[in-house]
């Protein structure tokens, strides 16, 4: 699919826009912000997730937009994330109806499963919990088949639209559609010119899956969340925004590397997610549909792939102790320095 395009069709026929805005680690005020920009900018689509804890945030926003006409419900296309504290079948209706509270919607348009791992917390905003050593509260009883059934009951019941996967590797997926009633619509996960998941594009075309991509610029962002939690980052997060092959095309094209970057994996016919609360990178970084990436072009940003090595989003950073669980999603998977 190229990205002369702005949708990505599911199987079951919705249609996700192409770019939309990604929301993690933002501040009630530049989530507002953000949002506000990107609907004036053109976006429809929103992600993000109970975990991110800024679902009312962005409610507020989406409810003024509804409210006063300058946009219909549905035009929107909204995602958002079952958390992994929700992973069990009995809690899932539960947690999707907080977020629709929290966003003031009816219906979501892609529910997700955020990851394969369970976590018990203490109570429902404790959504990374640890014990006083650190290590992640996991519930070693997480029962993917079960849990999609689950999920399955929230399309019936007309609460979402579509449903699908985030953070689950081929074999946990495969599980999933082995054992549907709806298999998944979507599967999002790290994707980048550094790391393009090319085996994990080939199983969901082979399928009939959608992809969407997180941290399609690596993230450079967490290098400073780091910091701020007086951490190293357990694995080198890159600066794609000045790598020269990337640079060069861009000025060939008169572009940013950051269209760059989503132009190229929407040309692979995935969708993409990119993070700002910028009023003008926002704006940037969804005009991507007036030009086009030759093949010399995109032969180059291919060979920019570094395999499993190109991966940023180390989890066991966030979840000590993560290796234990039999669901993990990504045992082969260390930091780098």
């Amino acid at each position: 699919m190229s990205s002369s395009q702005n949708h990505i069709t599911f199987w079951n026929g919705n249609k996700m826009p192409v770019v939309g805005l990604g929301t993690w680690q933002s501040s009630k005020e530049e989530i507002q912000k953000a949002v506000n920009a990107a609907l004036e900018a053109g976006y429809r689509h929103i992600d993000t997730a109970y975990n991110y804890l800024n679902e009312d945030a962005i409610g507020e926003v989406l409810q003024q937009w509804i409210q006063s006409g300058k946009v219909k419900r549905e035009e929107l296309f909204i995602v958002t994330k079952l958390p992994m504290i929700g992973n069990r079948p009995e809690d899932v209706e539960k947690f999707l109806r907080k977020s629709l509270s929290a966003l003031r919607l009816d219906y979501i348009d892609l529910y997700l499963i955020h990851a394969p791992i369970g976590l018990i917390g203490k109570h429902d905003q404790d959504v990374f919990p640890h014990d006083e050593q650190g290590f992640a509260m996991i519930d070693m009883h997480t029962n993917l088949v079960e849990l999609w059934k689950s999920m399955e009951k929230q399309v019936d019941a007309g609460l979402v639209k579509s449903i699908g996967v985030s953070n689950f590797n081929e074999e946990q997926i495969k599980r999933i559609i082995n054992n549907s009633r709806i298999k998944p619509a979507n599967v999002q996960v790290e994707m980048h010119v550094q790391f393009q998941q090319k085996s994990l594009r080939e199983f969901c075309q082979k399928h009939g899956l959608t992809i969407c991509a997180y941290a399609p610029f690596a993230s450079p962002g967490r290098n400073e969340f780091y910091s701020k939690l007086g951490l190293k980052p357990p694995v080198v997060i890159p600066d794609l925004f000045q790598h020269p092959v990337i640079v060069k095309i861009a000025n060939k094209h008169k572009k940013s590397s950051a269209q760059i970057l989503i132009k190229y994996l929407t040309e692979l016919g995935v969708s993409v997610i990119p993070k700002s609360v910028s009023s003008e990178r926002i704006r940037s970084n969804i005009q991507i549909f007036d030009f086009t990436l030759s093949p010399v072009d995109m032969a180059q940003l291919q060979e920019l792939d570094l395999g499993e090595m190109g991966f940023t989003f180390e989890f066991s950073s966030f979840f000590k102790g993560m290796d234990k669980h039999p669901e993990n999603p990504f045992p082969h998977r260390a930091p780098k320095n």
